[in-house]
């Protein structure tokens, strides 16, 4: 007869330990899948194939919004503006470039999956390593945010009803898309990979079908808007004027970048040699993003496809007279344009696109969980952002990106105009620290390497990450100076409000550990005196029970504690005491308005003493119940005093359990189903002795 603090249910050494199974549990298991033991790690480490989807999904499908922005921002200046669209997409693919070299370097210097902030936090220091966790952490919120607005916004040239509803749209696929990752990374990786590579076949296809049928087959293809002018704002296009609209629509299209560092932080989820895969994954992802980046920029000018910013002010024109034209994204134009005699076509890449900017999110999905795990293990986030679930995700960590990300959503309504003003800054600042961080990671070395051969390899890899940090710095300061008005400064103060409060959070851990750390006398110092006090509301096996377990453990004196709200019941309860001759004595506090939990917690606190070394425990029975209803209907007076009592010093609480009979039927269910389990291979079981006696691995 054992009792357990806090109101749990009592075990024997070696007796099953499970959760009674009910409708949650049944609804966790249908929509995430079956348990898995942590032994089941390795089944989870993804192979090149399944890590391109997973972790590059961001960075491939933003070639289908980045046109988008660079256009719309161009629209501002009119005609001239777009005459700028393949310098802006050439820039963009360049510092593309020197993004993915650098990240190389990272992933083969740092294999253990901390990326950005393990880069800053070692070489630059703990504040650093706050500064670019911040800013990865309100990023990959916005990634989810964007990448789901994007592809509402896509999914509606084919679904127009979707038209004022993008905002709740966005929710429900953010809600399917945490659900998908939930279940873990290999699996919906292996989801998320068909419509990936759809996605890159389409783009890809469409571009290749797109350049010969003008070069190869002569033939002139113009873009629904290739008939209409565009009238800016900005008449005066010299000067300032350009530079700063210029630097806006670089800075826009830059959002093409966000999602490199994923696989720098995503590395320990490959398979072996992990390092080596990361970096060809890498490697693959900058040369077919640039590609994809480069060919629909490319058809867009061939096409004269023109895109507006309504809320910019520019607008369509036609021999000069204002035009009220609904437009599509560039994706939708270029296939309407490019398949006009192949529907399927059309069809197919408008599908891709609109679902890889779904799951574009699950890029998010995958880096800001194991970046929260890492910063909770550091004691800059809650412990419960460490553990994985019982699916081997960090389910926890998955949970607050989408409670953040729909927040979003909801508030802009899936506006990508209006979030992408928000978007990029985070991802620049990680960029920026790491690269600067990696050359003092190369100094750092090349001060102790002797061999001539792995110093020269060491000065290469550093003159690499000062191109990428020349490259991400002026962009980080092209992104500040040309979004910051238009929205940029929320992004920052984000970053701020994280970086404090992961701060606080650290000082929170500190200061409770210096509080329970055990010193040299609290291991050997025992309670120089127990006062043994036991909750009494009726005489029955509960109590007695309660009676008999605190007699056992020989406390310096025993009472039972009564409290009179109705003063029938009360004489009752007194002679049904006296009649079962327990032998402890009973007291009775009078509740002249009918109380219990207020009368007997001051009892409680008049009988603590000044003396540390006392110790009150109070006895409280409780009924251990088979279904959620009877919980309701039992325990609750005794649930609320436990609470209470907690937060006493000197104060210990034991709950004296009593199963009801229905308690013992759902324990039969569970053996049965355990038993059935341990019959099944791969269930994650662990033997413990007994066959019949198993342990579930969380």
């Amino acid at each position: 007869m054992d009792a357990t603090p806090g109101g749990e249910s009592p075990t024997r050494p070696g007796e099953i330990v499970f959760g009674l199974v009910n409708a949650t549990d049944l609804v966790k298991r249908l929509l995430v899948g079956r348990k898995l033991a942590s032994a089941q790690l390795g089944e989870t480490l993804l192979p090149k194939r399944i890590a391109l989807p997973v972790f590059a999904s961001d960075a491939l499908s933003s070639v289908a919004y980045a046109p988008d922005e660079i256009l719309l921002t161009l629209s501002l200046a009119g005609m001239a503006g777009f005459v700028f669209s393949p310098w802006i997409a050439l820039a963009v693919a360049v510092v593309m470039l020197l993004v993915v070299l650098s990240y190389r370097q990272t992933v083969h210097a740092y294999p253990s999956g901390g990326g950005d902030y393990e880069v800053a936090t070692v070489n630059l220091g703990p504040s650093a390593g706050l500064v670019v966790a911040s800013a990865l952490l309100v990023d990959y919120v916005l990634t989810v945010a964007v990448s789901v607005s994007s592809g509402v916004q896509n999914a509606k040239a084919m679904f127009p009803f979707l038209e004022g509803r993008e905002g709740m749209v966005a929710a429900i696929v953010i809600v399917l898309l945490m659900t998908m990752n939930l279940r873990g990374v290999r699996e919906s990786g292996s989801f998320f990979a068909i419509p990936t590579y759809g996605f890159m076949i389409g783009v890809l296809g469409m571009t290749a079908w797109g350049l010969f049928r003008f070069f190869g087959l002569g033939e002139h293809l113009s873009a629904p808007t290739a008939e209409y002018e565009v009238v800016g704002t900005i008449t005066d296009f010299s000067g300032l004027a350009v530079v700063f609209l210029l630097a806006r629509a670089f800075s826009s299209g830059c959002a093409a970048l966000t999602g490199v560092e994923a696989i720098s932080n995503g590395v320990p989820a490959f398979r072996e040699p992990k390092s080596k895969n990361a970096a060809t994954t890498l490697a693959l992802l900058g040369g077919i993003a640039i590609t994809m980046l480069g060919g629909i920029v490319a058809l867009a000018n061939l096409t004269g496809l023109k895109l507006i910013d309504e809320t910019g002010g520019s607008h369509f024109a036609k021999d000069g007279v204002r035009v009220d034209l609904a437009h599509d994204t560039v994706m939708g134009q270029l296939a309407r344009t490019i398949f006009d005699t192949f529907p399927v076509g059309f069809y197919f890449v408008i599908a891709m696109t609109m679902i890889i900017l779904f799951l574009a999110a699950n890029t998010a999905f995958n880096g800001f969980p194991v970046l929260g795990s890492i910063l909770a293990k550091d004691g800059f986030l809650p412990k419960a952002l460490h553990t994985r679930g019982d699916r081997l995700a960090y389910s926890n960590g998955i949970l607050a990106l989408a409670t953040a990300a729909i927040a979003l959503v909801l508030i802009y309504n899936a506006s990508v105009t209006s979030l992408i003003q928000l978007y990029v800054v985070g991802v620049f600042v990680s960029f920026t620290v790491s690269q600067f961080g990696m050359m003092r990671h190369w100094t750092r070395h090349l001060k102790t390497e002797k061999d001539p051969k792995v110093r020269a390899h060491m000065i290469r890899s550093r003159m690499i990450n000062a191109v990428g940090l020349t490259g991400t710095g002026l962009v980080l300061i092209i992104v500040l100076a040309s979004k910051f008005i238009y929205g940029a400064y929320l992004a920052v103060l984000a970053m701020a409000a994280v970086f404090l409060l992961m701060r606080s959070i650290r000082r929170h851990y500190d200061k409770v550990a210096r509080e329970v750390a055990v010193g040299p006398v609290d291991a050997r110092m025992l309670p120089s005196r127990v006062r043994a006090v036991i909750m009494v509301q009726e005489v029955n096996k509960p109590t007695v029970r309660a009676v008999n377990f605190a007699r056992a453990t020989r406390a310096s004196s025993i009472e039972a504690i009564m409290v009179a709200v109705d003063e029938a019941e009360t004489r009752a309860i007194a002679a049904q005491w006296e009649a079962q001759e327990l032998d402890v004595p009973l007291k009775v506090i009078a509740s002249p308005y009918r109380e219990v939990t207020g009368p007997f917690l001051n009892y409680i606190k008049g009988i603590r003493s000044d003396n540390p070394r006392d110790v009150v425990c109070v006895y409280i029975p409780e009924y251990v119940v088979g279904h959620w209803w009877e919980q309701i209907l039992h325990n609750q007076t005794g649930f609320i005093v436990k609470t209470r009592l907690s937060f006493m010093q000197g104060v210990m609480v034991t709950s004296v359990p009593w199963q009801l009979a229905s308690s013992k039927y759902a324990i039969d269910r569970v053996k049965r189903n355990t038993a059935a389990a341990w019959r099944r291979p791969g269930t994650g079981q662990v033997r413990m002795g007994d066959p019949r006696e198993t342990s579930r691995t969380e």
